[in-house]
């Protein structure tokens, strides 16, 4: 790291001391193509194997910064229906090895839950992450990082509506009735990420300015902060201010 970033790093780190900080912390991870072309990478699939050994990083700095609750973006599910399926294949594969096996290791601290429709997931993604889920879901840590994956929040939304449906029919309930009397509480509590907080804040990386349809429901009251940073070279500084504008808007 060169001096300066380091003397910026520390003077930031100084200012956000004793300030406001997001409970969950939403990550979009976008760039990482785009940051393999500009690096000179021959193979600009081997961006997202950046990005996904960086989520590590990134999930240590939120833990020295006191943010127990993470999302990270991995797919959404245009991602896996409609990009190319040489790149979707190394994409997953990535996810497998490197998202899914490290958190699941046994000196691992974070909690991992997912977040998506998994069913369009290989069999082998979908094992790797319900292992990583299963072998950390004993950990009381305080530290929790939601993988979403096959995900979109509009999809979200209509599967807990769904859900709500199936669970009244099931206790033989009056559709009517209970059209007359949902609530908000009613649906959060079928959503992907039922009982955790929702954002506070959501970092997009890459200069895209938009969700993509992320967390939709759970972000309509988060701050959002759009780095021009591709994912990969997201920088602690990078993470840093996106804390400082969110105490200052705090």
């Amino acid at each position: 790291m060169h001096p300066v970033h380091r003397i910026y790093e520390w003077w930031l780190g100084r200012a956000l001391s004793g300030g406001p900080r997001p409970r969950h912390v939403g990550l979009v991870m976008d760039g990482n193509r785009r940051w393999a072309r500009a690096q000179g990478l021959v193979d600009p699939n081997l961006g997202h194997r950046a990005g996904a050994e960086h989520v590590e990083a990134v999930l240590g700095w939120c833990r020295e910064w006191g943010i127990g609750q993470v999302t990270v973006y991995v797919a959404s599910v245009d991602n896996l229906r409609k990009r190319d399926a040489a790149e979707v294949g190394h994409l997953l594969h990535v996810v497998e090895t490197v998202v899914a096996g490290r958190l699941a290791r046994p000196d691992g601290v974070w909690r991992v839950h997912l977040a998506g429709r998994l069913d369009l997931l290989p069999d082998s993604t979908r094992h790797a992450l319900k292992l990583a889920e299963d072998r950390t879901s004993h950990l009381a840590s305080g530290s929790e990082v939601t993988i979403a994956i096959g995900y979109d929040g509009r999809i979200e939304v209509v599967d807990a509506l769904r859900s709500l449906l199936h669970d009244e029919a099931a206790r033989g309930g009056d559709l009517r009735e209970l059209a007359g009397r949902i609530t908000e509480e009613e649906i959060a509590a079928h959503l992907y990420t039922a009982g955790r907080p929702e954002a506070d804040l959501v970092i997009r990386t890459s200069g895209e300015q938009r969700l993509s349809g992320f967390l939709l429901w759970q972000s309509a009251r988060a701050r959002l902060h759009f780095c021009d940073a591709n994912w990969p070279g997201f920088r602690k500084v990078d993470f840093l201010r996106a804390l400082r504008a969110f105490a200052r808007r705090g």
